[in-house]
C-alpha cells in the first residue's frame, strides 16, 4: 500500500507549535478593513490555534 500524503494546501497554512498545537492565521484578513474596529483588526493579525472540534480532522490531513 502506497504512503499517506499530507495535505500540502493545509501543511502550508498551519505550524505546530512546541507543546503539539497547531498555529494558524485568522480569515477575513484581506481586504475590507473600513468595516472593521481597530480591535478587530488588531485581533485578527494575530495568529490563533486551531480550536478543539477541528483538532483531530486536521491532524489526521497532516500525515506525514
Amino acid at each position: 500500500m502506497p504512503k499517506m500524503k499530507s495535505h500540502r494546501g493545509l501543511a502550508k497554512r498551519v505550524k505546530k507549535t512546541g507543546s503539539g498545537k497547531l498555529k494558524r492565521h485568522h480569515a477575513y484578513t484581506s481586504h475590507r478593513f473600513h468595516g472593521k474596529t481597530k480591535d478587530q483588526r488588531r485581533h485578527l493579525a494575530k495568529s490563533g490555534v486551531v480550536s478543539e472540534s477541528d483538532y483531530k480532522r486536521i491532524k489526521q490531513m497532516l500525515v506525514k
